[in-house]
């Protein structure tokens, strides 16, 4: 997923971004200056390592017994 070619362009993980400190939703963009998170232009460059995964599942086990547990 983090390496599809076929990717929606976002300014959050452009090559071209970097996060502003003081505000969450905005970006500092080489080629645009300051822009949304949420926004493209058609100078989108990806960059995978910008891109957070979403993070995984939290398993529940309380479905199980001790007895699921003996041998």
């Amino acid at each position: 997923m983090l390496f599809d070619k076929h990717i929606e362009p976002r300014c959050s993980y452009c090559q071209w971004g970097t996060p502003l400190d003081s505000d969450e939703g905005r970006m500092m963009c080489i080629k645009k200056g300051i822009v949304a998170c949420a926004g493209s232009c058609r100078r989108f460059r990806y960059d995978p390592l910008k891109r957070v995964p979403p993070k995984p599942l939290v398993a529940s086990f309380d479905h199980l017994r001790d007895e699921d547990f003996v041998l």
